[in-house]
């Protein structure tokens, strides 16, 4: 595995053991799997134990004590993580990828959130759905953002702004402006199919000033020098935002499509069928149809694995001997990603076919890890239309389109 490591800190853990340690984790995530639905968050209990391993500081700088591990220990533990609860593994991925775009910002905005608290985290929203203004210090944003993952576990929020001008209609550019969660509002908006418990509310403020140093324009986070690597010279915060952002995505949907499989394992191996109106009981494992099932769902997980993993390691290769990656690399990596989680579909969707009618009780795992993955696999950064077509026209030497990447 790839690691960048500048000046590590007294207590560094190497990546196989991050991954270990989020290894075992799983039993305890899925035996809160109903409690975390129900609740519609992770609990605070539980959200306390994958702090507690360490996992969110897999892609912290290492001045606040972070380990920089590569993409490509992160995918794999975000794998793991998600194997015992789709929800829990969404916000374990999703929001300790955000501490590799906080180490972006201007060492001011990095200290308020680290200095004091080594634990500091962010929930986000990157639909830009809300506006900032330029005034005195700072700006001033309004707005309202939905889809924020993990928001009752992170004492501070990210949200996507357009930066406008007096008498411009068009922003004047695009960025992130973050501020502490208990300066918005927040409405429960999140009554949803899958990944029910991952409390992905709205937040809304009406100008809310925020200083200089809490504003990271767009452009920056894809430029390869983001005003944070003047003070985290690794290569981790060099890598553009949204090929390290979808990592974050794709990974626990691999890991549900894992979990899908293990619950579907554990259960054929001694289940009898009931036979119908014309044949007898027999052993679930010895029918042949359930045979090609289950080697189609293993073979689809293993390929899907295999390329994310493959990705991630060598883009963090590519960054480490040649500094930047090409259109072509981050092309194939976006359009992968997007191609892996359909092959994770496959596999949560055939198993979930062979179980049966049994499968349909709300109490079955089964079935929410398969709701789980398919509302995971509808966002945008892993939408095979849009990733597949970016990758396609790449191929055939057209404009990469507006895709983000």
């Amino acid at each position: 595995m790839a690691t960048i490591v500048e000046t590590p800190p007294a207590d560094y853990v190497e990546p196989s053991v991050m991954i270990d340690r989020a290894r075992a984790l799983i039993p305890v995530i899925r035996e809160n799997q109903e409690r975390t639905e129900r609740d519609r968050r992770v609990a605070d209990d539980l959200f306390d134990e994958i702090l507690d391993a360490g996992l969110f500081r897999m892609l912290m700088p290492q001045r606040f004590g972070g380990f920089e591990h590569g993409m490509d220990a992160f995918a794999e533990a975000a794998f793991e993580i998600a194997r015992g609860c789709g929800s829990v593994g969404w916000v374990h991925s999703i929001c300790s990828m955000y501490q590799y775009l906080l180490a972006m910002y201007p060492l001011e905005a990095q200290e308020e959130i680290w200095a004091d608290d080594p634990d500091g985290r962010a929930s986000a929203s990157f639909t830009p759905t809300g506006t900032a203004v330029k005034v005195d210090g700072g700006y001033k944003i309004s707005g309202s953002w939905a889809f924020c993952s993990g928001l009752d576990n992170c004492p501070w929020v990210l949200v996507a702004v357009n930066l406008m001008e007096n008498g411009n209609d068009e922003p004047v550019e695009r960025g992130y402006a973050i501020s502490r969660r208990s300066s918005f509002g927040i409405e429960d908006t999140w009554e949803v199919a899958g990944l029910a418990g991952t409390g992905s509310k709205t937040v809304y403020c009406e100008d809310l000033f925020i200083p200089d140093h809490c504003y990271l324009a767009l452009e920056h986070t894809m430029s390869g020098s983001p005003p944070g690597a003047a003070a985290n010279p690794g290569l981790l915060f060099r890598i553009p935002a949204f090929q390290a952002l979808s990592i974050s995505v794709c990974a626990p949907i691999l890991g549900m499509a894992q979990g899908a499989y293990d619950e579907f394992m554990d259960s054929a191996r001694g289940r009898v069928t009931r036979g119908a109106a014309l044949s007898s009981p027999s052993p679930m494992a010895q029918l042949p149809t359930i045979q090609v099932k289950v080697g189609e769902a293993a073979a689809s997980i293993d390929a899907a694995k295999l390329i994310v993993f493959r990705d991630a390691r060598e883009l963090m290769e590519t960054m480490e001997n040649k500094g930047e990656l090409s259109v072509e690399q981050r092309a194939r990596n976006k359009g992968d990603l997007g191609f892996a989680a359909g092959l994770a579909l496959n596999a949560v969707d055939t198993l979930f076919e062979a179980n049966g009618g049994k499968g349909l009780q709300l109490s079955s795992a089964l079935q929410r890890y398969w709701r789980d993955a398919h509302a995971g696999a509808m966002h945008i950064s892993v939408n095979r239309d849009a990733v597949l077509g970016l990758y396609g026209r790449v191929h055939l030497g057209l404009p990469a389109g507006p895709t983000q990447f």
